[in-house]
């Protein structure tokens, strides 16, 4: 059920996700991120998501440290970039993370891209299935793969991929991924799903929104919840923290939810995982 901001999904290890977090892409370190994770916390959210590349896990770490909140009812993910992936290059990374994060363990931690080109993704599974077996991470999981990495990781690895955190809003609804991540039990979440703000002047999306008395990116949100899709938007102002959040109070109509996925162009803001390649 998901009835709050602390409303969780199961993954297919038993460990409870929030529904709902913070991401922290494009956030500055320093009082920037250690302001938004705060407001975020103080708001409710209990999910913050980062990654080395991002370059504000100490932020993180130090609003962490600064929240008030038990580390227990926090979940926080980071990811290990293309340029650490290998074996050995992923288990510096993951300790590296959690020293500028300050913290003991990883609630879940994902391969930022399969960048298919390295041909490491294999070797650096292997990595996060160690530190998940030690007990260093609750979770383990992968970001941007596509249904054949999936498989593929699948088809040679012992653990199974917990989550898949990819690109995903109305113009880029990914029903095929999603149902391939449904069937083998892995929990599919949303990054940019407001699609870095263009969506929120889409006629059909401010149509319902007036509907339902909400922002337009508030029906967006709901969307994904609703389709079942863990989300985590960014934001640096406290009072659209808060309004992101407020999407607990209402349910989009069957109707509605199939006319948002009809705006579906396959348009991606992001890089093809296929072709992405930045180390």
């Amino acid at each position: 059920m998901m009835e709050n901001l602390q409303s969780t999904t199961t993954l297919h290890n038993g460990v409870k996700m929030p529904w709902f977090g913070l991401g922290v892409f494009k956030v500055e370190e320093g009082s920037e991120v250690v302001d938004s994770v705060l407001a975020a916390i103080k708001a409710g959210y209990r999910s913050i998501d980062t990654a080395a590349v991002y370059g504000n896990e100490e932020g993180v770490g130090k609003a962490i440290a600064e929240c008030g909140v038990s580390r227990e009812e926090l979940f926080i993910t980071s990811k290990v970039w293309n340029a650490d992936q290998g074996y050995d290059e992923t288990i510096s990374a993951f300790e590296e993370s959690l020293r500028k994060l300050q913290l003991d363990y990883l609630d879940l931690y994902l391969i930022h891209w399969p960048v298919p080109e390295q041909g490491k993704y294999i070797d650096t599974w292997k990595a996060l299935e160690k530190l998940y077996k030690d007990g260093k991470i609750r979770a383990i999981g992968v970001s941007n793969f596509k249904e054949h990495h999936l498989q593929d990781l699948i088809n040679q690895a012992d653990v199974k991929p917990m989550v898949n955190q990819v690109e995903y809003h109305p113009r880029l609804t990914q029903e095929g991924l999603h149902e391939f991540c449904k069937k083998h039990q892995i929990q599919l979440e949303a990054w940019s799903p407001l699609m870095q703000g263009q969506l929120l002047d889409e006629p059909t999306l401010v149509e319902i929104a007036q509907k339902y008395n909400k922002s337009t990116a508030q029906i967006i949100l709901r969307w994904d919840l609703q389709n079942e899709v863990v989300t985590i938007p960014k934001s640096i102002k406290p009072h659209r923290i808060e309004e992101n959040a407020n999407i607990f109070d209402f349910t989009l109509s069957e109707e509605d939810m199939k006319q948002i996925s009809s705006l579906n162009q396959d348009k991606r803001v992001g890089p093809d995982p296929d072709e992405f390649n930045l180390v």
